[in-house]
């Protein structure tokens, strides 16, 4: 997980920039200089450049790098922050802040630049999404020998494999390429074109797969072309390891094709939460040894949360069951994208298997086809189980290449939410450990199948162990259970109150640059 705000944990490491032209031609930093060369090439340049080494990574002396790179770094109106120039494009950053603005899109960095006697100091990522996206630069740290190597790409032959799944009225489209090419985006009419600067595929795919949203992708040796369906509408995100460029398609909404004389479009925020009740019908889940149910109390539990949550906040709650019923693991998320949910919390209640007693505390999970740990598989598995069919042995898809193949592409899906859901989880476990005084189980990733489509942040809570007979007992008491839905509330209110800020510090900056560029 990313570190944001990691301070240097000393003064800064002088490291030398060598700048050489040979092949491979490039950049190097390294913990000392180089030896001096007889004769060296009268392209070669060397540059003192400071960089730190700190718990969250390496800094890297910014001016140096514009110096040898090329671009233009000032300090920006107000003199708070710099504006990083790179040909038409401008990257907006400052200190305090692990987020950087280039043109309008957030970028969110993985440490905080730090202003110096040196000058400012950037993490790794920042040099990718600026010097390395918009100029063709690729940059490897090697970390044991404390060396940045920076050479400037030359053409690259690309393989490319597209995989596209449809959930839920979503269709995920994944571009997956053997080495992150040099591309930009262009929208055209009827879709939105994949342009390469420089590299070319080397052969297309033969894709002819039918979708509703996608009415065809097309490869030439330059450029991917994905024609949408009338009526649908793309965004875009990247993942990393191996370099994947994802397209999420959707019906536009009546406020995207709205003319520009309409009023303009609610801003962002959490006004619809849909609360999943864990199991029902004849899956019970787990049992207490009182002879209580699981899916008994996590009902009880969501409606209770329901009226609290409309009660103290301006939002409206929906419930994927209300009753005593059997619910499909894939309906309960696509209720979720059906009524476009801004928020997706699946209320469960734990228990160890083979009759462990001593367990308790409360655990919040958020999606990921990798469990964080050995006990965050095995809950994910219990809760998987029976989920597919009523009265199923499993929902696993039972070996089905295809349906492991959507696993995966739903959670590429939901990794598009990944951050904010990683915050819900956190505040969550947050309140329930400081209200409750339980046990710090702490956040927790699992491949969760209830999760998986979610087109939202979305959590899972296990608010307790059944197998445990104190917490049994408690989870039965209406008092304990009304504690476990204020800490809940609160918790949802803090994440509300984030995004909501977040919105107006964003329209209120894109107000600014509106009205400056009029001045």
């Amino acid at each position: 997980m990313r570190r944001a705000g990691s301070r240097p944990s000393g003064p800064p490491l002088l490291l030398f920039l060598a700048l050489g032209f040979a092949a491979p031609s490039g950049l190097s930093f390294a913990t000392q200089a180089p030896a001096p060369a007889a004769e060296p090439p009268p392209a070669a340049t060397q540059v003192v450049a400071p960089a730190a080494i700190t718990d969250g990574g390496p800094l890297f002396a910014l001016p140096p790098l514009v110096a040898g790179l090329g671009g233009d770094l000032h300090v920006a109106e107000g003199g708070e922050g710099w504006v990083l120039a790179l040909g038409d494009k401008e990257v907006l950053f400052g200190p305090g802040s692990d987020v950087a603005v280039l043109d309008h899109d957030v970028v969110r960095l993985s440490q905080v630049p730090e202003e110096t006697s040196a000058g400012v100091l950037v993490p790794l990522d920042f040099l990718r999404v600026t010097f390395g996206d918009l100029l063709g630069y690729t940059f490897v740290w090697e970390g044991e020998a404390a060396r940045l190597t920076v050479r400037r790409r030359s053409a690259e032959e690309l393989s490319v494999t597209v995989d596209v799944v449809n959930v839920s009225g979503l269709t995920t489209v994944v571009v997956q390429f053997n080495e992150p090419p040099r591309y930009r985006l262009v929208d055209v009419p009827g879709g939105v074109e994949v342009q390469f600067v420089g590299d070319r595929l080397a052969s297309a795919p033969d894709w002819r797969q039918r979708d509703p949203l996608v009415a065809g992708i097309r490869f030439d040796r330059d450029r991917i072309r994905l024609d949408l369906a009338p009526g649908a509408t793309a965004e875009s995100y990247v993942l990393d390891d191996p370099f994947r460029l994802v397209f999420d398609v959707h019906r536009a909404t009546a406020a995207q094709v709205a003319p520009p004389a309409a009023p303009p479009r609610e801003s962002e925020g959490v006004r619809t939460i849909v609360l999943d009740p864990g199991h029902g019908g004849s899956e019970t889940g787990a049992t207490g040894a009182s002879g209580v149910e699981e899916k008994e109390l996590t009902l009880i539990l969501a409606q209770g949360l329901k009226s609290a949550l409309e009660r103290r906040l301006p939002v409206r709650v929906l419930l994927t069951r209300a009753e005593d019923a059997f619910l499909p693991l894939d309906t309960r998320a696509a209720i979720a994208n059906q009524n476009k949910a801004d928020l997706f919390v699946s209320l469960h209640l734990n228990s160890v298997a083979g009759g462990g007693t001593r367990a308790h505390g409360a655990e919040t999970y958020f999606l990921s086809m990798q469990a964080s740990d050995a006990r965050a598989a095995q809950s994910a598995e219990l809760e998987n189980r029976g989920g597919e069919v009523e009265g199923g042995p499993e929902g696993d898809g039972g070996g089905d290449p295809f349906h492991d193949l959507q696993l995966i592409l739903w959670d590429l899906a939901q990794s598009h939410y990944l951050a904010e859901s990683q915050r819900l989880a956190t505040l969550i476990q947050e309140e329930l450990n400081g209200a409750l005084e339980l046990p710090d189980r702490g956040v927790k990733q699992a491949p969760f199948r209830v999760l998986m489509g979610a087109a939202m942040p979305a959590v899972l809570v296990e608010l307790g162990f059944l197998s445990n007979s104190e917490e049994e007992r408690k989870l039965q008491d209406a008092g304990y259970r009304a504690e476990l839905i204020a800490a809940l509330v609160r918790a949802v209110g803090r994440y509300k109150a984030e995004v909501e800020t977040r919105a107006e510090v964003r329209q209120g900056a894109a107000g600014a640059g509106v009205g400056g560029a009029g001045e």
